[in-house]
């Protein structure tokens, strides 16, 4: 059978946006030393792909990552294929909060050199040495006590828009940069409960290792992160303190936590919490906006690029390569129109 996908990427997404089937969402890592990667991507592909799995997952020396979506109906079959794989067994599942299953539209299967992309050196610390996992109420309990500091280990775009309550977040448009800011804000409380989070737990899994590693003494992580956090409160009818909304990376950009909107449309300053990528697709940067903008720009970040879009597709790709864009000059969520009380020109 072909071990990748050969069908056109619009064609996909039409045929999904089409089909009724009831699917569900979920994410997995599980950190292994995987001899031969490239094999063991090979075998899972042709494993799951019959199944109806849709996704990205990245497989490395170190282990496996994925977020994928699947038929209900095939739920059960999956999860046995997954859990028959002796290092894969018991690996958890956690399953999206806020989902209509249209999350993803193919699978990707590619092999990487980690799971994570963490610019750490393996070889330099003891990576199996890691933090202890806080469930729902333990999270709770210690963030109560004034000498605990709660970590968000994501990225600025993802925590601009939901975070736990009197958490520190990391300015970073990646986790990499995440880690050496961290423990140099915190150098002088290396003696306190440091408690990290992260959407489904494998970023503070690695992240964790390293803080023991530069002297922290007392480092907790949230067991399967703000996703498993979430199910437990409801399931217990716990205090959620996560307000707004968690940032996936799937078609979906969020899945809502509480009802609070704690970001800002970035033209026009108005209270939103939707994430979109402009609709030049020569631009495509992350943002966030209102639908008063999004009407009023054409889904676009800016005058330049709602105008470049109205251009016919002939002269937009002779232009192409000639003109810059916000997605040409700044990082994810980087752009800004509107700045505290200066309402900067939109291009």
């Amino acid at each position: 059978m072909r071990l990748y996908n050969r069908v056109n990427n619009d064609e996909l997404k039409q045929r999904m946006l089409e089909n009724d089937e009831a699917r569900v969402t979920l994410s997995f890592y599980r950190y292994h030393n995987i001899q031969d990667p490239q094999a063991f991507r090979d075998e899972i592909y042709a494993r799951w792909f019959p199944l109806g799995v849709f996704g990205r997952i990245y497989v490395a020396n170190e282990g496996i990552n994925g977020q994928i979506s699947l038929p209900e109906r095939n739920f059960e079959a999956f999860k046995a294929d997954m859990y028959s794989i002796p290092f894969m067994d018991n690996t958890r599942l956690n399953i999206a909060i806020e989902d209509d299953g249209k999350s993803f539209y193919k699978l990707k299967i590619k092999v990487r050199k980690k799971i994570v992309a963490d610019g750490l050196d393996d070889g330099a610390f003891d990576v199996t040495k890691r933090g202890k996992h806080l469930d729902a109420k333990s999270f709770n309990e210690l963030t109560d006590r004034p000498d605990t500091i709660i970590v968000d280990m994501r990225n600025h775009y993802e925590s601009e828009v939901g975070y736990f309550i009197n958490s520190i977040l990391p300015d970073v448009e990646t986790f990499r940069e995440a880690l050496p800011l961290v423990e140099n804000m915190l150098r002088e409380d290396k003696d306190k409960h440091l408690v990290m989070y992260c959407t489904g737990g494998i970023r503070c899994e690695k992240a964790s290792a390293y803080f023991l590693h530069k002297g922290f003494e007392n480092v907790y992580m949230v067991d399967g992160g703000i996703i498993e956090y979430s199910r437990q409160c409801e399931q217990q009818n716990l205090p959620n303190k996560f307000i707004g909304k968690n940032f996936v990376f799937d078609e979906r950009m969020g899945e809502r936590i509480s009802e609070d909107v704690v970001a800002h449309c970035h033209q026009c300053g108005e209270p939103c919490d939707v994430h979109v990528n402009c609709a030049n697709d020569a631009c495509h940067i992350l943002f966030i906006q209102c639908e008063a903008c999004a009407e009023k720009y054409d889904h676009c970040c800016s005058d330049k690029c709602k105008d470049f879009t109205h251009l016919p597709a002939e002269e937009q790709a002779l232009l192409r390569s000639t003109m810059e864009f916000n997605g040409t000059k700044f990082g994810k969520g980087r752009y800004k129109a509107l700045k505290k009380d200066e309402q900067l020109v939109l291009e």
